[in-house]
């Protein structure tokens, strides 16, 4: 059942609530939880409107079956350097991250009537970096949560990590390392789920320009986990290494 204007703002409401203080909740209540994918993505908006921060990337993957991935990253939230300060919780010891790859544009990619072919796409993209996306979500407990609800949220974004340019073209797979300081290193091979890091990207400019929107000059997009999602500790240094693609040391901490 299609949820009315008053119901995609209660559960609009209700989101911001929990990202302005930090604090996850139960499912949202029955009437407002979104079943289908378009009144996800108008709660989703509307969440957007309700912050009023500039959008400051998107998270992407290629669609699939009930599925439509697609989330803003909130420009406050995405931070650069060795130290990353996250606004968490006093009891909260750790955050979880993604390995991925982020497409800095250069240029803007306006809304537009006819879609963007891929060249087009390259042609905006700047620079592509080593990122991490940190992952929190503002339910209690996401697992098995139906997908509208979760894309209604933002599909567990909180925020980007941009670490440095990539020394080599970016790649479907290499070996990730990381090694906490104090603790043993650790590795996996990573993959793309998409098989190609900018299939997404190509996707992700078409469905928003669809939607009259479009992407600006120095908005960061990544487009899917190399690795799934790693648990780091705060307060401790973290040295990663994306195989020959970069090597780069971080720190989170609240």
């Amino acid at each position: 059942m299609t949820l009315t204007p008053a119901l995609i703002e209660q559960a609009a409401t209700e989101l911001l609530a929990r990202r302005a203080s930090a604090r996850q909740g139960p499912r949202l209540p029955a009437p407002c939880r979104p079943e289908s994918l378009e009144d996800a993505w108008l709660i989703q908006q509307a969440v957007t409107r309700g912050l009023a921060q500039p959008v400051g990337g998107w998270k992407a993957s290629l669609p699939s079956p009930g599925k439509q991935v697609a989330a803003p990253i909130y420009g406050p939230t995405v931070c650069q350097g060795a130290d990353c300060a996250l606004p968490v919780l006093p009891e909260q010891s750790s955050v979880r991250v993604e390995p991925e790859l982020a497409f800095v544009l250069a240029a803007d990619l306006p809304a537009r009537a006819q879609p963007y072919s891929d060249a087009e796409v390259d042609q905006a993209v700047g620079s592509v970096h080593a990122a991490l996306e940190i992952c929190a979500s503002r339910y209690l407990d996401h697992a098995g949560l139906p997908f509208a609800e979760m894309l209604a949220d933002g599909l567990v974004n909180s925020g980007l990590w941009l670490g440095p340019a990539l020394a080599a073209p970016e790649a479907a797979a290499f070996e990730l390392n990381w090694q906490v300081e104090g603790e043993a290193a650790s590795s996996k091979p990573a993959l793309h789920p998409d098989g190609a890091a900018r299939a997404p990207l190509y996707w992700l400019v078409n469905f928003l320009r669809e939607r009259g929107i479009g992407l600006q000059t120095g908005q960061a997009v990544i487009t899917g986990s190399y690795a799934g999602v790693l648990t780091l500790p705060l307060g401790k240094s973290v040295r990663f290494s994306y195989g020959p693609l970069a090597r780069f040391e971080v720190k989170f901490s609240a």
